[in-house]
């Protein structure tokens, strides 16, 4: 993000004083929010209202086939119709005429976290926060995904994947951003391990975040552990987006007071 200089001056007794005005201009930064599998925006909207209020603007959604309606059934929806869902979000994102296109964060729970680490191969990423990321083997991409095997999936969640060997996580090997890594405690669905591949295919970032929500389960079921986490989402945009706008001040030559 750019800043707005204005050199002015200062009256004051019969001198003047030279000054500088110093104000962001009017692109903001832009948050895209991306539901689990089953879910909707629903639960997604009560946290963009709050990170808009911080200067951001953000866009939730409905993955195809989440919410009912006339378009694909759930049973047929395939990961390739759900990227493609995201592209389509993220590039409306892009379009908003209030949005600085360099501050991109990208905010996914779940299979909708999965998701958000591939988009970061195919659109340009600022900030990426994962809660529980799900791990998906690249065979099948086109299979619906309900009918991908559960159990099998539940065998490769727990063990090490190599960042190598799988889309989402050689995507995040490849990014630079920074990354929100928030893992569940007692999640029956994404264990440890899969929360660990994550977090070792994040070798280039330029920082890694990893909170854990003690007690908390996959659904975030408990309103205390939903708390938790808009907390912490909260929080790291805040720093993330603050970092943006006081690089503004360093970068114009403004730190400090000699």
């Amino acid at each position: 993000m750019t800043a707005r200089s204005e050199s002015i001056q200062i009256d004051i007794d019969d001198e003047q004083m030279s000054g500088t005005f110093l104000s962001p201009k009017s692109k903001v930064p832009g948050v895209l929010f991306v539901h689990g599998w089953g879910g909707s925006q629903e639960r997604d909207l009560e946290r963009a209202k709050g990170i808009a209020g911080l200067g951001c603007v953000c866009l939730t959604f409905d993955l195809r086939g989440h919410t009912g309606g006339t378009g694909i059934p759930l049973t047929r929806v395939t990961r390739e119709d759900n990227l493609r869902d995201l592209l389509a979000a993220y590039d409306r994102l892009l379009a908003h005429p209030a949005l600085d296109t360099s501050a991109i964060a990208v905010v996914g729970t779940s299979y909708g976290g999965y998701l958000a680490s591939i988009l970061t191969s195919l659109r340009p990423v600022r900030w990426l926060a994962l809660r529980v990321p799900a791990l998906y083997r690249d065979d099948q991409w086109h299979t619906p995904k309900r009918d991908l095997d559960k159990l099998d999936l539940r065998d490769y969640r727990s063990t090490l994947v190599r960042a190598d060997g799988n889309r989402a996580l050689h995507a995040c090997s490849e990014f630079t951003g920074d990354v929100l890594l928030v893992e569940s405690e007692t999640d029956d669905y994404v264990p440890h391990a899969t929360i660990m591949s994550y977090r070792a295919a994040c070798q280039r970032t330029h920082s890694l975040t990893h909170r854990i929500i003690d007690g908390a389960d996959h659904a975030l079921s408990d309103p205390v552990s939903q708390q938790a986490y808009t907390s912490i989402l909260v929080d790291w945009i805040t720093e993330m987006v603050g970092g943006e706008r006081l690089s503004i001040i360093q970068s114009n030559g403004f730190w400090g007071v000699h």
